[in-house]
């Protein structure tokens, strides 16, 4: 790698420094921590990107902090996610010849509503926010593979709460020297994610329900990497990496979206570009909220990001008080994303807050592993504060707002970008702030067509199969499907295991043995 390439470090230890392309094909450090820019975070001003199609402003992004892929590289990664960039004639940035993967030529849409605009991240091949970084992904991971000069297998170990799972199996789908494994809890999806997750197609990916809830998968997943058991399955011939965003190719595709919305709000004339926007997410592992802040930190006029959250408000609590406490019973929820108790991305914020302080870091995660909280000063909570709000909608709220979008303006969301709404709704009232605000839309609201239908038409009883849900929230609300939900009914479903908690590097171990001998 060449001197001038821009590094990453580990926020448990800032003296390891790798490459872009090794911290892409590593995911997770040895130790734990993740990857983090070693060096200033790169400028981009939005004045700069206003009339870029979105494969043109990802290329610019990603050029930013991938410096050690070459320009060919960094297109041949984007032009099969989201195709080539030109402008359409009404004027709008579009996408040309995006292989199908995104049903519109916007790839991210920003539609208005009566409390800001909703930006549908959702029009990809799993209808959900993941897409826009799991197309990309990986072709990020193939290029640093060779660049690397690594020839045995990777394997892809993910957890996920429900959408990452399957736009991680659908992105890594027969890549070649990929195998990919995700784990989901049991009760914690919903009937579609599910349903999406187990008829998956693919020779080279694997699929298993643990009884326990996301933490569980998330601790599974992070642990194998430490395991001597594991990595003595592994042997030489095997190397782990993660496609969730603990994993930086996942984190920095994330980015872009930030920056289409601004300029889209810009190109039709509700804000001028210098103008401050702020930003709403629903939020539970802390990665898609990062990367609001990492567009922030490069010069995106960002106001506020608000973290949304659910009746489980681990990360409002902690927001408002310094303490993060995750000795509480988990709550299944109508956003089922968010039912997490252990954000992992919040350690990059943390690293970064602290001034780069990795010892802080090393004892916040210490402590959260074996004592379930720890506390941040009141220094770094200044700082996180200066950008962050935290607010929290209960369930009532969620249906309430999903009913009430509706039948006021003939709208339909998800739970989670209820969530995020409601949470806008909160904010607003409570500072009397009016900066123009875009809410994280975040997944097609017929991945939970039982909570949707229910909420908006309480009356609708007695359906028990998700499918007749979704034509009933079809039929009632005259809105047809996404089409890769839709054909979900006629699959076959192919994985069927089920494991423990306490049975996952066993399960591990006999996977990648069994990988190591191929």
């Amino acid at each position: 790698m060449e001197n001038n390439c821009m590094q990453f470090t580990n926020t448990r230890n800032k003296n390891e420094r790798i490459s872009g392309a090794a911290a892409i094909l590593r995911g997770l450090a040895d130790d734990g921590g993740l990857f983090v820019p070693a060096e200033e975070i790169p400028k981009l001003d939005p004045a700069e990107i206003l009339s870029d199609p979105y494969p043109v402003l990802a290329g610019k992004i990603l050029s930013k902090f991938l410096t050690d892929y070459s320009e060919e590289e960094i297109g041949a990664c984007i032009a099969p996610a989201y195709g080539t960039g030109r402008m359409g004639a009404s004027g709008n940035a579009e996408a040309e010849s995006a292989s199908g993967r995104f049903d519109t030529p916007a790839i991210v849409p920003v539609t208005k509503y009566t409390g800001g605009y909703f930006m549908e991240l959702w029009h990809g091949p799993t209808c959900a926010f993941k897409d826009l970084a799991l197309t990309v992904l990986p072709h990020l991971l193939s290029a640093a593979y060779r660049k690397e000069g690594y020839d045995g297998t990777v394997a892809i170990l993910t957890a996920t709460s429900g959408d990452t799972g399957k736009a991680a199996l659908e992105g890594f789908a027969d890549v070649p020297h990929t195998n990919i494994t995700v784990f989901y809890p049991e009760e914690g999806v919903s009937a579609v994610q599910k349903r999406q997750m187990t008829t998956s197609r693919g020779a080279n990916v694997n699929v298993a329900a643990v009884k326990g809830n996301f933490d569980d998968c998330q601790r599974l997943v992070k642990a194998a990497y430490g395991n001597e058991d594991v990595r003595r399955a592994a042997g030489k011939s095997v190397r782990l990496s993660s496609a969730n965003s603990i994993n930086l190719g996942r984190l920095l595709p994330q980015i872009v979206y930030y920056y289409a919305a601004y300029a889209a709000l810009v190109r039709r004339g509700a804000i001028a570009c210098g103008d401050k926007i702020l930003f709403s997410v629903p939020t539970g592992n802390f990665g898609d909220i990062l990367a609001g802040y990492l567009a922030k930190r490069m010069g995106l006029p960002v106001s506020k990001l608000l973290c949304a959250s659910n009746e489980n408000r681990v990360l409002t609590d902690f927001l408002e008080t310094g303490i993060y406490d995750a000795r509480r019973p988990l709550r299944l929820t109508m956003s089922p994303s968010m039912d997490i108790l252990i954000s992992s991305n919040l350690e990059r914020l943390l690293f970064d807050a602290s001034g780069a302080d990795d010892g802080f870091v090393r004892s916040a995660m210490a402590d959260l592993k074996e004592k379930g909280v720890f506390t941040a000063d009141a220094a770094v909570m200044e700082k996180i504060r200066a950008v962050f709000a935290g607010y929290e909608t209960d369930e009532a709220e969620c249906a309430a707002f999903l009913r009430t979008l509706w039948e006021r303006e003939g709208l339909l969301v998800d739970p989670h970008t209820a969530v995020a709404a409601a949470s806008l709704g909160k904010y607003r009232e409570d500072t009397g702030d009016v900066t123009p605000a875009v809410v994280l839309s975040t997944a097609s609201p017929f991945k939970f067509c039982r909570d949707v239908l229910s909420s908006i038409f309480p009356e609708e009883t007695g359906l028990a199969d998700e499918f007749a849900m979704m034509d009933r929230l079809a039929e009632r609300t005259g809105i047809r499907p996404p089409a890769p939900l839709a054909e979900l009914r006629g699959r076959q479903v192919r994985f069927t295991d089920s494991i423990s908690p306490e049975e996952g590097m066993t399960y591990l171990g006999g996977l990648l043995r069994r990988l190591a001998q191929q």
